[in-house]
């Protein structure tokens, strides 16, 4: 990972920052306005692609009664798409590694087994729609628990203990979640198998308003982060001779990252890979100076989950796809990118 490390020594003038800043929110902004404009409807000779305009502004409207459909799921996307690839960009600064990434720890796991159980035992019945997203909430913050309480030696994390930890309990969590299928009936493991695959048909904009807050929230925390980040990714040593708290700011940003995947995974379950992809190729565009990775990774992130969604409903117009299937999809071929390119660096 020295080359890691390397690339984190170099850093932004403020000009330079507020550009890359400014340009993301520009480029987030016009695919939140552009997307929930764009879809397929049907007609007399089948489906069409159609794109509705300002008349979708007018209530009562054809257009805005589709546009009230599309924009839950929009801003779904760009809410928890920020919030995976905020989080995908502090863990790789916490682990000193470009593959690292939310399912890297076990958090995903324990989010999905959290939500199986709560589908097992009918928590929708007694606490709404909601139940299911409170019950992946529930498993993110325990997983969160039990890595932390594995992993920590002394005050601190150390980046192999820490991934050891979650991939034990990730394991842990997939064979639970096995067993917890198979002592369902069909129609709740259909239930847990639509969930698992990541998809935003059933989101709800009050889903949206109560994870909106707490996702803003710990992003804020991890842009203020920005300066240890730089300093962690060189090593715990070389950060603490410049004065970080190492153990407190691995806790810090361990604990946020896994509490914004948890609210994310709460709202449109498991959703792979823009928290490994984003900020990679961020890194590679922007640099390494966290002050900007963090802020430019999280406008990222919505713009391509928003992008894949938007993929996902039009491409099949009467079968909407599961839109973690499409981030799997296009993810894969840029992981196995990043492999090669990991392999050519070391020979």
């Amino acid at each position: 990972m020295s080359g890691f490390a390397g690339r984190a020594g170099a850093r932004l003038t403020g000009r330079r920052l507020a550009v890359l800043v400014i340009a993301s929110m520009i480029a987030c902004a016009l695919v939140a306005v552009l997307a929930p404009m764009i879809g397929v409807t049907p007609n007399r000779t089948g489906w069409h692609l159609d794109l509705i305009g300002p008349s979708a502004l007018a209530p009562g409207s054809l257009d805005h009664a589709i546009l009230m459909v599309r924009l839950p799921r929009v801003l779904a996307s760009l809410v928890t798409g920020a919030a995976l690839a905020g989080a995908g960009c502090a863990l790789q600064a916490l682990l000193r590694n470009p593959l690292a990434e939310p399912f890297t720890l076990g958090i995903s796991s324990g989010a999905s087994l959290g939500a199986v159980l709560a589908i097992r035992f009918g928590a929708e019945r007694l606490l709404g729609e909601g139940g299911v997203g409170l019950g992946a909430l529930a498993g993110a913050v325990a997983t969160l628990v039990a890595i932390w309480r594995l992993a920590q030696v002394g005050r601190q994390l150390p980046a192999v203990t820490l991934i050891l930890a979650g991939v034990a309990i990730s394991m842990f969590c997939a064979a639970a979640t096995v067993l917890v299928q198979y002592t369902s009936d069909f129609s709740d493991v259909e239930h847990m198998l639509g969930w698992m695959m990541g998809g935003l048909d059933a989101v709800r904009l009050g889903w949206v308003e109560l994870a909106t807050p707490p996702i803003v929230g710990g992003l804020a925390v991890l842009a203020l982060y920005g300066k240890e980040m730089n300093a962690l990714a060189a090593g715990t040593e070389a950060a603490a001779s410049v004065g970080v708290a190492v153990g407190r700011t691995q806790l810090v940003l361990f604990g946020v990252s896994s509490l914004l995947v948890g609210s994310a995974i709460a709202v449109v379950g498991p959703i792979g890979f823009i928290g490994l992809v984003v900020p990679h190729a961020l890194r590679s565009l922007v640099g390494a100076d966290h002050r900007a990775l963090v802020v430019t990774s999280a406008f990222g992130g919505a713009i391509v989950l928003a992008i894949c969604d938007t993929l996902a409903r039009t491409i099949i117009p009467s079968n909407h796809l599961p839109t973690g299937a499409v981030t799997a999809v296009l993810g894969v071929p840029f992981f196995f990118a990043i492999l090669v390119a990991n392999k050519r660096g070391v020979a």
